[in-house]
């Protein structure tokens, strides 16, 4: 470590203080600038032995100083700073040869680690570039939590590394799968999804590996496989804990010997893909259920990438909610601002659908309500229905003709908010009640094990027999009702044996 130098590039005389002192008492050489021009200068001159700069400098970008340094010198490992902590700028750093990307603020002894491992070990990365236009981001969050995914992301990119994404649904997985396939080494090849949670199981060896003409019972020609399909690119396997246990068999063998056959045929296949999966369970139960292959798991599981749900975030559905006001705004909708009021209502919403929940409330509150500024009412009275969203579709609820107004003329806010707050009051009585005597009729013993999941089955059951009975058993927008992946409502329903409630008129 002795006689290593560090090169530091900060226009905040502050972090170029702290850093200095934190890698000076680590042993380094320290010397920091304020400028770009001042770094490429002491580049040029064959100074330093690793480079720390700050995006944003007062007289250049480092984005554009950095091929510059790469060209002279490949080898010389960059870590970047930033602030503008969003998707676009982890991904440039890493395409413009960054060792690392770190967002602002930073632990310092993470920092110092990094140092260390990038001096150690410095490698030269490929220059490709991603372009200026970050307007429309793959993905949008610059809290700390979005900030590690996409730190993952840019060490992802440029590798074929099988990435296994969890998470609940509506988080957001496959948005993930299409970054790592539009930013990597396999964009120009096929981006190819198959969810298999939507296909009959007798179906998806088929689907996946394709068929031979009479393979089987309407199997009247050749047909190619997602594997074939997505020959050259990415194969993204969602929900692959629903995949039945013979498909299991046949996708393990593929992973291990990088070849298949199609359905009916015997000429072994070989295939040039990279695979992404992505489940909302708990894979590992799943195993010890034996529903899942241990050995599958694990050869999926190379890169594990967990993606938070809306609830651990919270500090991004303000930057969310007004994407998704632009992109309504772009199909024609009026454009709408939120409150900061109705931002920090949004934030204390638990948001069990997630990303996909969030969304469609800002849809629904570009195209209801006629005010330009959405405010703590409005969201008010969306949050307070006892399902996610408003009423249910063909019932006469307040302000149904009018958004905005109720059909006495009032604030549909108003009215709206009065009776949600009394109905979630009788729903939590109704409930403890209901607890209450369940504890009783067992006298001084408690209730069988499996309490939480008998309770969630019998509130589970009516609701979502009440949201087919108001979209007339139509289950997409029964899903889009309820915030759920309409993937998962489908599954309950056939599991739960779920028939439409009959609803007052």
């Amino acid at each position: 470590m002795a006689g290593r130098s560090i090169l530091v590039a900060d226009d905040d005389i502050s972090i170029r203080t702290v850093l200095s002192q934190a890698l000076t008492r680590a042993g380094y050489d320290v010397r920091a600038t304020g400028t770009a021009a001042t770094l490429w200068r002491w580049v040029q001159a064959g100074d330093g032995d690793l480079v720390i700069t700050d995006v944003v400098m007062p007289d250049e970008n480092a984005f554009e100083l950095l091929p510059r340094i790469k060209k002279m010198r490949p080898d010389l490992p960059i870590i970047v700073m930033s602030a503008q902590n969003t998707f676009m700028t982890a991904i440039k750093a890493s395409e413009r040869g960054a060792y690392e990307y770190l967002p602002k603020p930073f632990d310092l002894k993470e920092l110092v680690a990094i140092v260390g491992r990038a001096i150690a070990a410095p490698r030269a990365r490929p220059e490709r570039d991603v372009g200026d236009d970050s307007e429309m981001m793959p993905l949008v969050g610059r809290s700390p939590a979005m900030q590690e995914i996409y730190r993952s992301l840019a060490r992802l990119m440029q590798t074929d590394l099988t990435v296994m994404i969890t998470g609940e649904s509506g988080t957001g997985k496959e948005l993930v799968a299409r970054a790592l396939h539009d930013y990597g080494k396999r964009k120009k090849g096929p981006f190819v999804a198959i969810n298999m949670a939507a296909i009959p199981r007798d179906l998806i060896e088929s689907e996946l590996f394709g068929h031979e003409k009479g393979a089987f019972t309407g199997a009247s020609q050749r047909a190619a496989g997602r594997f074939e399909q997505a020959e050259g690119g990415t194969l993204f396997l969602d929900e692959i804990g629903d995949m039945p246990m013979e498909a299991q068999t046949r996708l393990l063998r593929v992973l291990q010997q990088g070849e298949y056959t199609t359905v009916g045929g015997r000429t072994p296949i070989r295939t040039n893909v990279r695979i992404v999966a992505a489940t909302n369970k708990d894979l590992r139960a799943s195993i010890a259920q034996g529903l899942f292959r241990e050995d599958l798991f694990f050869r999926l599981n190379v890169v594990p990438l967990r993606i938070p749900p809306l609830r651990e975030r919270t500090e991004d559905i303000p930057d969310l909610v007004r994407r998704f006001f632009q992109i309504a705004a772009d199909e024609g909708l009026p454009l709408k601002r939120m409150e900061p009021a109705a931002f920090d209502r949004l934030k204390r919403y638990r948001w069990p659908g997630n990303i996909r929940e969030l969304e469609n409330l800002a849809r629904r509150l570009a195209a209801l309500y006629p005010q330009e500024t959405i405010t703590e009412a409005l969201v008010e009275a969306e949050l307070g229905q006892d399902f996610p969203g408003k009423d249910f579709p063909g019932q006469d609820f307040p302000g149904k003709d009018f958004p905005g107004k109720d059909l006495t003329g009032a604030p549909a806010a108003q009215s709206a908010a009065g009776g949600a707050r009394d109905r979630d009051a009788s729903l939590s009585a109704s409930v403890e009640r209901h607890m209450t005597d369940l504890f009783k009729a067992h006298g001084d013993g408690l209730p069988p094990p499996g309490l939480y999941h008998r309770v969630l089955r019998e509130i589970e059951h009516p609701l979502l027999s009440a949201a087919l009975a108001a979209t007339r058993g139509n289950q997409i927008k029964a899903a889009e009702l309820l915030g759920l992946n309409r993937n998962t409502l489908r599954k309950k329903v056939r599991d739960l044996d779920i028939r439409p409630m009959r609803l007052p008129r």
